[in-house]
């Protein structure tokens, strides 16, 4: 069975794929010769260390997408995913570099990548005025809700949709909306971006963006658990619209896997789910809190990069995830891609414990810690109820 995957897998084509590690080994060390011989090397102590760095990541990476073990998804390419997971190396890296520097080096040293950083964020004001109808506006009653109208919007429906088709299952999405929008309302004394009006946090967020995005996200999942999956080769397809159709397909899962997370069927899964719930969330507040200590505005494109890691990597871990939770006797040892992904998250946070700990550790309000110890102390009674006691 696995020789017949592996030799119908990609395009349909009789034969199995090729890794291509000397043609890759080839063509590198082409370069390296033409380097070292034909190109003077310049006397800037600084362009040259960034340069060799790039270069020794960029060997790192040829490596990987070559001879990297393959995860669990194969479209569009399985080297595509092997590249991910290399990425995933490289940024851990990064930031256990960053974690051992002191706070104002590792601060200066994203100067090296970009040279407006490494200077203290400007002050904003968030929050404000919570009007939904402000009658002292004659000319725009309605300017704080036309105000929330940016590009966190569609953001927030893209997100949602995406983090939907990684999790699948509807209830731990609501779960994991609901649950964000009250660690802002409980956090919102350490960072000030998450001061937002009340309608912000439940209607636009909750009940419009993420919903929709959720909503989205499940009809989609719906469409590809019916969809048949029955591959041609490329060649075999006789007319060109059908061959157009077939290379689109390419950029869809190989086969459907339908996650069953049933987390009250045993005390594992229960625990499971409860670490996949708070792993997301602590990965959202990382966003906010690694922006906040490492000074880069919301803007940057380092911030936005980040996010496309999460989006490639994020489904590739829940897969592995899952497997590991599902059938222990099969998958032994969690996935390479979900280890570097929890590897990752905890990285970032310590981060951001090191380099502003006056932050996080600014008292959160005595009402707000009842309502969280009334919380836990439910889930643990629960806990003992359904498992122990039951």
């Amino acid at each position: 069975i696995r020789r017949t995957y592996q030799s119908s897998n990609y395009c349909g084509l009789p034969s199995h794929r090729r890794a291509h590690t000397l043609t890759v080994l080839f063509i590198l060390t082409c370069a390296l010769v033409y380097i070292t011989l034909l190109e003077e090397t310049p006397r800037d102590t600084a362009y040259n260390t960034k340069r060799g760095i790039v270069a020794s990541i960029l060997v790192f990476l040829c490596f990987g997408v070559t001879q990297a073990k393959d995860g669990p998804f194969t479209r569009p390419h399985p080297a595509y995913w092997r590249f991910w997971l290399c990425v995933s190396v490289v940024y851990e890296l990064f930031l256990i570099f960053i974690l051992f520097q002191t706070v104002h080096d590792g601060r200066q040293f994203m100067k090296y990548i970009d040279p407006k950083l490494g200077v203290p964020l400007p002050e904003r004001d968030y929050g404000g005025n919570c009007l939904i109808y402000d009658p002292g506006n004659t000319s725009d009653p309605f300017h704080n809700v036309w105000d929330k109208m940016d590009g966190f919007v569609p953001a927030h429906f893209l997100g949602w949709y995406i983090k939907t088709l990684m999790i699948r299952d509807w209830w731990m999405c609501m779960i994991i909306s609901v649950m964000f929008e009250f660690l802002e309302y409980s956090l919102e004394h350490q960072l000030p971006n998450f001061s937002e009006c009340w309608w912000d946090h439940w209607i636009m967020d909750v009940l419009l963006c993420n919903s929709f995005g959720i909503y989205c996200g499940m009809k989609t999942l719906g469409w590809l658990s019916m969809k048949p999956y029955q591959w041609q080769g490329l060649w075999n397809i006789p007319t060109y619209k059908d061959k157009i159709k077939r290379i689109a397909f390419q950029f869809t899962p190989y086969s459907w896997v339908k996650f069953e997370w049933r987390p009250a069927s045993s005390l594992r899964r229960w625990l499971a789910v409860l670490g996949i719930i708070f792993m997301f969330l602590l990965a959202e507040l990382n966003t906010f809190y690694l922006k906040f200590v490492l000074w880069m505005p919301p803007e940057h494109y380092l911030v936005l990069l980040r996010l496309v890691y999460f989006v490639n990597v994020g489904g590739v871990a829940m897969r592995e995830i899952y497997d590991f939770m599902d059938d222990p006797k099969f998958h032994k040892k969690l996935g390479q891609q979900a280890w570097l992904v929890s590897a990752i998250t905890v990285t970032e946070f310590l981060i951001v414990v090191k380099y502003d700990p006056k932050t996080i550790m600014l008292p959160i309000p005595f009402f707000v810690m009842q309502c969280w110890f009334l919380g836990i102390f439910l889930i643990f009674i629960w806990t003992l109820w359904r498992f122990f006691i039951r």
